[in-house]
């Protein structure tokens, strides 16, 4: 599945590495936050020695009760504090940076891409490495000079799936020697004890339908409510649970409204009882737990352009059996039969194939069998280990380099030409940090 190979020639052990994570940090409720903490503790069991350091990214006016290991802080919407922290950086004893790169973190939507990175990377000559939660197809100009300009500043890229890399080769002209195909995380889960955990969670005596993560309209939530009509006119035990908060932003740009709308319509159509809402920000355990409960879990996303979902990850890493709109990132990990896809906005296609997987046992048990065989191969020690590697890899040969004498590419110019550098329309909502 991962298509890094580390180098292990390299003498990364001279010393112990030390990381600059650039990054939303916890407690920032935030899929990135989560991910990169994650990230961080799985590569610290690879590498016990190593030292993390976080340039953690606050929203333009919070601030958050950061521990220790939070050195330097970024302020959205301010690309000063951005040029700031990257000039800190460079005085520190920083090895490698590793930047998780999602659009509305590092910028402002609007009838082009205002880019606030820019100056960090114009700024920064520790080495870089970013990985790109979000490749978009058929860039608009604003948008692909931004991807360019990373490419050009960064060692190395790391993507979470291969079509990811096709893109950033075809569409935006990034030299593939750079672009690094590593799956997205997933705790190591064993796929059993579904009826205990019922019981746990009092969920005992119905089939569980679950979707799980911050809670946006790019979800399509709505789509799956209304299936679950279809579904229990044969399968009067089950239950559809929603399982997260409402997005942070979605929430300070128009309050509940969407949550509300969804409340309305479980009523509207009569499925009190049949759709419940789980509303918190949930630790990883306990969406382990919700998804080792669940019989069926469904992504009904909107976004055909897609390319990392966090959540279905986890899904496919418990074995679940999978139901999803044909979004990038499901084309590519449910592929082979390993889930079934579906129609964007379908309901019909939604029960369609939820009624499919529980009036067929040897099917279910087939999804679930291919998703964890295929899942568990994410597991986050795995992943450490392939991350660590690929930093110990590009500090190793920024060192040799230093110590050779050799005059290398700083970080703020590209290793390979990528040819002369020269959508989110007007008015959409950044998601930044989304728990896809």
């Amino acid at each position: 599945m991962a298509e890094y190979a580390p180098n292990h020639l390299s003498d990364t052990a001279a010393r112990p590495l030390h990381i600059a994570l650039v990054s939303t940090s916890p407690p920032r409720q935030c899929g990135i936050a989560t991910f990169t903490s994650d990230l961080a503790r799985a590569m610290q069991t690879a590498d016990p020695k190593a030292r993390f350091s976080w340039a953690a990214i606050n929203e333009e006016y919070s601030i958050h009760p950061y521990g220790p290991q939070v050195r330097w802080r970024i302020r959205q919407r301010h690309p000063d504090t951005y040029e700031r922290a990257a000039a800190e950086i460079n005085e520190s004893n920083v090895d490698v940076v590793s930047v998780q790169h999602e659009f509305g973190l590092y910028g402002i939507w609007g009838e082009t891409f205002e880019d606030h990175l820019a100056p960090f990377l114009e700024t920064l000559t520790r080495p870089l490495v970013t990985t790109l939660h979000t490749t978009l197809p058929d860039p608009s100009p604003s948008v692909k000079e931004a991807v360019r300009r990373i490419g050009a500043h960064s060692k190395a890229l790391i993507v979470m799936a291969r079509r990811g890399r096709t893109i950033l080769e075809q569409e935006y002209g990034i030299d593939l020697a750079k672009v690094h195909v590593i799956p997205h995380g997933v705790p190591p889960t064993e796929p059993h004890g579904r009826r205990r955990m019922k019981q746990r969670l009092r969920l005992q005596g119905r089939t569980i339908i679950s979707t799980f993560g911050l809670v946006s309209p790019r979800k399509g939530l709505e789509h799956m409510v209304r299936a679950m009509s279809d579904v229990i006119r044969t399968h009067p035990d089950a239950l559809y649970l929603i399982v997260g908060k409402t997005h942070p932003e979605l929430v300070r740009q128009q309050g509940e409204a969407y949550r509300t709308q969804l409340t309305a319509l479980v009523h509207a159509c009569g499925l009190d009882g049949h759709v419940a809402f789980v509303d918190e920000f949930l630790s990883q355990r306990d969406i382990v737990d919700y998804l080792l409960a669940s019989d069926i879990y469904v992504t009904p996303y909107l976004d055909p352009n897609q390319i990392t979902s966090g959540t279905l990850a986890y899904a496919l890493g418990a074995g679940k059996a999978i139901v999803s709109t044909p979004y990038l990132y499901a084309e590519e990990v449910l592929a082979e039969g390993r889930g079934l896809l579906v129609d964007f906005r379908s309901e019909r296609g939604l029960a369609d194939a939820v009624l499919r997987i529980l009036d067929d046992h040897e099917l279910k048990r087939q999804l679930e069998r291919d998703a964890y065989e295929y899942g568990r191969r994410m597991a986050w020690p795995f992943i450490g280990e392939q991350v660590m590697e690929l930093l110990r890899d590009v500090a190793s040969e920024e060192r040799d380099a230093a110590r050779r004498g050799i005059a290398i590419a700083p970080a703020g110019q590209p290793h390979v030409a990528l040819g002369d550098t020269p959508s989110v329309p007007a008015g959409a909502i950044s998601l930044a940090g989304n728990s896809n």
